[in-house]
């Protein structure tokens, strides 16, 4: 599967269409993966199957969304591989601040990749 590093207008509108039904409820998440030392790193795995990456926190169903979204964090991704060890440095570095943007990880047949997406402003 390849990287394609910029985020497409065909998954740019699925996933800000659904990014902003459930956006209070990934921002509640991030922030208490955070407030209970699970990580300062919360990631937002964003699927159309089911995936084994983090916990399931929405099912698609669930919302009628075009997406699956799964909780997890940087150090899932490092056990799993994701980010090599090598690669955490950079990975906390190009990390955004969690309390304004969400990281996301977009996976589809085509495109696997993060993304960094702000909250909507209340």
């Amino acid at each position: 599967m390849q990287n394609d590093p910029e985020l497409n207008g065909k998954y740019l509108g699925t996933i800000t269409k659904d990014f902003v039904q459930v956006s209070d409820t990934l921002k509640e998440a991030s922030y208490l993966i955070r407030k209970r030392d699970i990580s300062k790193y919360p990631i937002f795995v964003f699927s159309k199957e089911v995936t084994k990456i983090g916990g399931l926190l929405i099912a698609a169903e669930e919302r009628q969304l075009d997406w699956n979204i799964n909780a997890s964090y940087l150090e899932d991704f490092v056990g799993r591989k994701l980010v090599l060890e090598d690669k955490i440095e950079d990975f906390q570095q190009a990390y955004r601040d969690a309390d304004e943007y969400c990281c996301l990880f977009v996976i589809d047949r085509d495109f696997m990749n993060f993304v960094f997406v702000p909250y909507p402003e209340d």
